[in-house]
């Protein structure tokens, strides 16, 4: 038997390549998919199968990719949002063998209404199932979100209840494989590890600690989570297929000159926020290419321009790739070498840094023509916060910043200052002029306070 896991970068999400007897099945294909081929063949196996466990939400699929690719048929759950049309429909009890291997599909909607689990049988162990592709039903350390149906909102929860049953079901033995580990925008309560049992999570998951429906219903509606502008494109393109990602992943380099006059809906500095903060092309916003997958679908509308500036080539290829998986294809260009601009007198712009010292000194005196905004979530906020200071979510900038005043001076504060990096580059490419940034921001904060 083969196996192996996929993981992608910043978008944290996990995919998997099953095999035996010559074949390969693939679990949840990210959309540049040529490493699952290139896996299957170094094995000497054929892809035949392609499973999906949902239609995602934070990033596009590479089934019907995967299946022209390799002749393999696609199979994803009853969708009642609409047909997905690159693939045949699953139920409940379907069976698939390969090899020694078998299969098998369990409905558990919840976090979606097309949710499949696929669980995985060994003809030669016969004890229980070896393990469970749970997509984004159970996760390790939390369970799915299910916030994408609000008007049906104890519903969905409930279902999710009643999924998680049912995988707990297949006894403690169960190797759990997930859709996403810590750090995705499917949950926010995942651990560290990608890997655990049904057995350690019935014991450990503090979702899978809730015995009473009802309670559980309730735990989950009261959760507070985002969705991005840029999840109902997924959603669409992942009903009707998207098409291949470009072959060459790395963007057409640019001179200072083609960069500035490119005329792109949007120039991004994927650059450290320090980097940034010091010396950026005027009118660039601030996107750290580790965190293009959780924040670029609030900022980008499809078919939008995009020019990259980076600290060099690989950069700017990790920050296409980024970009490619959730969909915004239309990358004019890159850039490197904003310090030998600036060294040659090339026009920059520049955003302070400030501590806590004049934070709270600001506070103090404080009267009127300087605003303290928080750009945290909102569980954050309500754990802990600072007198005085505002709050409007990072990704929610990308319209509310029309109800901010341009001539009003703005401190960005944040975890850390990486958010409020990024919402301080959205406000400066917006033509917000009195900018700063909290530097260690809540961290510091606590810290000062002892």
């Amino acid at each position: 038997m083969y196996f192996e896991t996929i993981k992608t970068p910043g978008l944290s999400q996990l995919s998997y390549i099953i095999g035996a007897g010559g074949q390969a099945a693939v679990i949840d294909p990210r959309r540049d998919c040529e490493v699952y081929v290139d896996k299957a063949r170094a094995e000497g196996l054929e892809i035949t199968h392609i499973f999906e466990t949902h239609r995602n939400e934070d990033l596009i699929s590479g089934s019907p990719i995967l299946s022209e690719m390799t002749g393999a048929r696609v199979y994803h759950g009853p969708n009642p949002a609409g047909e997905v049309v690159f693939a045949e429909t699953a139920r409940e009890g379907d069976c698939f063998e390969l090899g020694q291997l078998r299969i098998e599909v369990l409905e558990t909607p919840g976090h979606t209404d097309d949710h499949l689990a696929f669980v995985i049988h060994d003809s030669e162990y016969s004890e229980g199932p070896v393990g469970v592709f749970t997509g984004d039903a159970l996760f390790v350390g939390d369970v799915g979100r299910t916030d994408f149906y609000p008007e049906r909102k104890e519903e969905v929860a409930g279902l999710l209840y009643d999924s998680l049953q049912k995988i707990c079901r297949l006894g403690d033995q169960a190797i759990i494989y997930p859709a996403h580990g810590a750090g995705s925008v499917c949950g926010s309560g995942m651990a560290d590890r990608e890997f655990s049992t049904v057995g350690h999570e019935r014991r450990n998951n503090p979702r899978l600690r809730i015995f009473d429906r009802d309670e559980f219903i309730q735990a989950k509606i009261a959760e507070h989570h985002y969705q991005p502008p840029y999840f109902r494109l997924m959603e669409r393109l992942n009903l009707e297929g998207a098409d291949a990602a470009p072959r060459i992943m790395r963007p057409r380099r640019m001179g200072l000159q083609q960069i500035t006059k490119s005329g792109a809906d949007h120039l991004i500095d994927v650059r450290e926020p320090l980097g940034y903060a010091g010396g950026h092309l005027p009118g660039a916003m601030c996107l750290p290419v580790g965190m293009i997958p959780a924040f670029a679908g609030w900022f980008i509308t499809e078919g939008e321009t995009i020019a990259l500036v980076a600290s060099e080539e690989d950069q700017l290829a990790e920050a296409m790739a980024h970009l490619v998986r959730i969909g915004f294809d239309n990358i004019i260009g890159g850039y490197v070498g904003v310090v030998p601009a600036a060294a040659q007198g090339a026009a920059m712009r520049s955003v302070p840094m400030i501590n806590t010292d004049e934070v709270a000194q600001r506070l103090d005196q404080n009267g009127g023509q300087w605003t303290l905004l928080d750009v945290r979530d909102l569980e954050e906020r309500q754990q802990t916060s600072i007198d005085g200071s505002e709050h409007i979510y990072v990704g929610e900038l990308n319209t509310r910043w029309k109800e901010l005043k341009q001539d009003h001076h703005y401190t960005l504060m944040c975890a850390s200052g990486m958010r409020a990096s990024v919402a301080a580059g959205w406000l400066a490419s917006k033509g917000f002029e009195h900018l700063d940034i909290y530097l260690g921001s809540m961290g510091a904060w606590k810290n000062a306070s002892g």
